[in-house]
């Protein structure tokens, strides 16, 4: 990873942190978040002639976000869902956050589902990352970037006025003054410092935010009244409007420009002499812990008790989870250091960085594997003495737990055994019983295992002369005795049950076919009204004709029902009659079926019914569904024409993108005379938006007449009209580009002809082998490395294509590289302007004081004819920094 993408990750990911920790956000701040993040937002919509009211509400089904994506990125994403359900609402979020993500940005506890349920706290936070991540993070001021470099710029800005003192990005700013003074400081016209005072805030804020959103179209993102309040003003909405006048004001002077390339060098310079300072200490700290620690670890005395034993694992855990990591943490913070150090000093060109003796890297880990290995044998050691005295504790636990259960399985069992239930049960009953029986049986079977386990424990304790021992067997014997008591129970209830269910089995012969032949004529009759009450919903003539074809078919089948009817009431009949003539004692009505024939019948007389009103409803639809055939044809017509037409039409723009003749000022016309002709076909997209709308109040889904739908219109018809703006767009760039770098319409036309001739795809860009072909056949002779120079240089966002417009820009473009000694002479020539000197005092009013104390140590007197006192020659200045190589 190059020096850019780990100050990306590093300063990127701190503030993700840093709001998933304050997710319980004050409501001042969240109102100050709130304002401050939607006029942001509104600031890049208003590129795209839109704009959002409820930052949690209008970001919800994720087109507004994919567009807000779209304007500050300058790329294109995904296309967006058009439908109104939470899926598509959470698949274009999925779009947006999936692009963040491709950024580089890790997001943390911020899913699509929380945004599109209006989560406000998530909402907040997913707008700060991206504030974070387009308008702070590429922030670069000296060594620093993102917060710290935007805190240090405006430190710089502000430092020569006076009762203004940024120290951070809240309560700096209360008074008002910061702000003004960074207006100031880039526009004195705007305002009148010298009548601000420090004692009216109110004023101050106000001022500073009228003027620069009138002045410097930067939009009033803060209230006053907010700012000056008893609470501390919200950071990350004072951070996302200063960064607002940071962009407005990112042209820097050349002076303070030279300034900060002479800080950069130098801070370089202290941040390695403290690097150096920091590790020495931090070895040293580490190095005396470790010492400490190995003796205890090393300490093998035993407890006589479990819970001492548990206390020192205990203390042992303690250590793992609370005193080690942090060590853990601080080992590898010190390599770190060890190595950043190393790898600044190398290309600082300064000696290797030798720390005291016994403080390598390498003596670290050698006293770190020597805690690895006293703690391990130390955790082995605790481990063994507590399986030790676990074990007779575990014996006597174990023997308790199976006799406790045993004991709750029989209690109650004996009762049950003697109970004589059969006596007044039906048949039904009587086999449930048998059942029940055989079950307890199986039940009792698997439960000599465990009393064959009990008296085995028992046995063991007694060998081991368990101190408890007469208990244990006092127990064991009481558990066998009842143990027989109960086989001998089952036995006899066996036999009983089995005697009594042979005096119910003729009787229930008859009840079993009438349960036999009443259940499925029963779930025929339910089946029939449940099919002759539902509610169908069809779509098609065809699918309503189906129904109706079924339902006469169903019709058909009534005369053989209304005789299976008969005789199922026949066989209930000669129950009844059984019943009475042998004078059979039955209690309750049929085990086998709660259909009675009352119940048929009254089912039966609801079918005859249904089938009438069935009919009604069945010509009802028929008709309805001739009408939505009629709309169907009539939106298909007029859609098989226009969708057509737009495709025609994308195919000419894409044509004449590519094949353009003339002038570029007779490209634009024709070009607006094209977009014209589209406006005017708009009316044909209204007419079929009426019949769409007509479809969609009969509630029609599908049409076969056409494979057109209107979103297929509506997303061809916003594509045609932005691929011709584009077009117009990429040629009054070129019209741009020709004026300001001095171009003449010929040589514009040998550029286009050369992008044409490489551009093989006919695309309207190369692509980056085609872009290598066009540059060797112009003359260039390049390298792998030359040519992924120029490659970053056309294509910044690495997309593997070259536009037309890149192309035009990079041959009129004229790049010179210098080091970084050059450019701090430079930079120090710019300060002296056209003297061969430097003062002191020149330094010490162009640099911070440590900084400026810094050259001033290094810079030999000047002793030139045109010296004067205090000067310096800042020519020695690269001879010290450098040595006479570098010059």
């Amino acid at each position: 990873m190059d020096y850019y993408d780990s100050q990306q990750t590093n300063d990127y990911m701190q503030p993700e942190e840093d709001w998933d920790r304050d997710m319980l956000l004050d409501p001042a701040w969240e109102k100050q978040q709130r304002k401050t993040f939607t006029a942001w937002c509104n600031s890049h919509l208003r590129k795209a002639g839109t704009q959002i009211e409820n930052i949690e509400e209008d970001f919800r089904d994720g087109l507004k976000l994919m567009l807000l994506l779209e304007v500050i990125s300058g790329e294109r994403l995904a296309k967006p869902e058009r439908g109104k359900m939470r899926v598509h609402k959470i698949s274009n979020v999925n779009k947006a956050l999936d692009f963040i993500a491709s950024k580089g940005v890790k997001l943390v506890s911020i899913g699509a589902e929380e945004i599109v349920d209006g989560n406000v706290k998530m909402t907040l936070g997913m707008i700060w990352t991206i504030i974070l991540r387009f308008a702070i993070q590429d922030i670069s001021v000296e060594e620093t970037s993102a917060k710290e470099g935007l805190l240090l710029w405006c430190q710089r800005k502000t430092a020569p006025y006076k009762n203004v003192n940024i120290q951070n990005f809240h309560i700096s700013w209360k008074d008002g003054l910061g702000f003004c003074a960074l207006i100031h400081r880039h526009r004195p016209e705007l305002i009148d410092y010298g009548k601000l005072r420090k004692d009216d805030p109110l004023t101050n804020l106000n001022t500073a935010f009228d003027v620069a959103e009138k002045y410097l179209d930067i939009p009033k993102m803060l209230d006053a009244e907010d700012i000056i309040g008893p609470l501390r003003p919200d950071e990350k909405a004072i951070m996302t409007y200063v960064s607002c006048y940071y962009h407005a004001f990112s042209g820097a002077q050349k002076a303070e420009t030279a300034a900060n390339r002479i800080c950069k060098v130098l801070a370089v310079n202290q941040e390695n002499e403290q690097l150096m300072e920091d590790y020495e200490k931090l070895a040293s700290d580490l190095l005396e812990w470790i010492r400490r620690t190995i003796p205890w670890l090393e300490n093998r005395a035993p407890e006589n008790t479990m819970q001492a034993m548990q206390q020192k694992l205990e203390d042992f855990r303690d250590y793992r989870r609370l005193h080690k990591p942090p060590k853990v943490q601080e080992k590898c913070q010190l390599e770190i250091n060890f190595n950043t150090l190393q790898t600044k000093l190398r290309l600082s060109n300064r000696p290797a960085f030798m720390p005291s003796e016994g403080k390598m890297v390498s003596d670290i880990n050698n006293a770190w594997g020597g805690l690895e290995q006293a703690e391990k044998g130390y955790e082995e050691w605790l481990l063994n003495e507590i399986r030790r005295l676990e074990r007779l504790d575990h014996l006597a636990e174990k023997f308790r737990q199976k006799a406790s259960i045993h004991e709750s399985w029989t209690d109650g069992k004996e009762a049950m055994l003697q109970q004589k239930d059969y006596e007044t049960a039906t048949l039904s009953e009587i086999k449930a019983l048998l059942k029940k029986h055989e079950a307890f049986e199986s039940d009792l079977a698997a439960h000599q295992d465990r009393v064959e386990q009990i008296a085995a424990i028992a046995q063991e304790l007694n060998e081991l002369d368990y101190y408890d021992s007469p208990s244990v067997n006092a127990r064991c014997q009481k558990i066998c005795d009842q143990w027989d008591n109960l086989g001998a129970l089952t036995q006899k209830r066996r036999e009983a049950l089995e005697r009594t269910e042979k005096l119910l089995e003729t009787i229930d012969q008859l009840y079993l076919e009438y349960a036999k032949r009443a259940a499925p004529f029963n779930n025929w009759m339910e089946g029939a009204m449940e099919d002759l009450q539902d509610t169908f919903i069809v779509h098609t003539i065809e699918e309503i004709q189906g129904l109706t074809t079924a339902h006469e078919q169903f019709k058909a089948t009534l005369p053989d029902a209304d005789k299976e009817r008969q005789a199922i009431l026949g066989i209930h009949n000669e129950v009844s009659k059984i019943v009475q003539t042998y004078h059979v004692n039955m209690a309750g009505t049929n085990p086998y079926t709660t259909i009675t024939p009352q119940e048929i019948n009254g089912k039966w007389d609801h079918v005859r019914q249904l089938v009438p009103r069935r009919d009604q409803a069945l010509l009802e639809e028929h008709t309805r569904q001739q009408q939505n055939e009629r709309l169907r044809k009539q939106f298909g017509a007029q859609a098989n024409v226009i969708g057509p037409w737009i495709q025609t039409k994308m195919e000419e723009i894409g044509r004449i993108s590519i094949e353009m003749h003339g002038t570029l000022e007779d490209q634009l016309s024709h070009l607006r005379q094209y977009e014209k002709s589209i406006i005017n076909y708009k009316p044909k997209i209204d007419q079929l938006e009426g019949d769409h709308q007509q479809i969609q109040e009969a509630l029609i889904f599908d049409n076969k007449h056409t494979n057109y739908t209107m979103e297929h219109i509506r997303v061809g018809w916003e594509q045609l009209l932005t691929t011709i703006a584009r077009t117009i767009n990429e040629v009054e760039n070129q019209i741009l580009t020709r004026d300001a770098k001095g171009i003449s319409q010929e040589q514009m036309n040998e550029f286009r002809a050369s992008f044409n001739h490489f551009d093989r795809k006919k695309t309207g860009m190369m692509d980056s082998e085609d872009f290598r072909a066009c540059l060797i056949s112009m003359g260039y002779n390049m390298g792998e490395a030359e040519f992924a120079r120029i490659m970053s240089i056309v294509d910044p966002n690495r997309l593997g294509v070259v536009t037309f417009q890149a192309f035009i820009d990079f041959m009129s473009r004229e790049t010179a590289d210098t080091d970084t000694a050059d450019q701090v002479m430079a930079s120090f020539k710019i300060l002296a302007g056209d003297k061969n000197y430097i003062t002191v005092d020149e330094l010490r009013r162009e640099l911070p004081p440590d900084q400026a104390e810094y050259c001033i140590a290094r810079m030999a007197p000047y002793s030139g004819p045109d010296a004067v006192p205090g000067a310096l020659d800042y020519m020695s200045f690269s001879t010290a920094l450098y040595g006479e190589s570098d010059l």
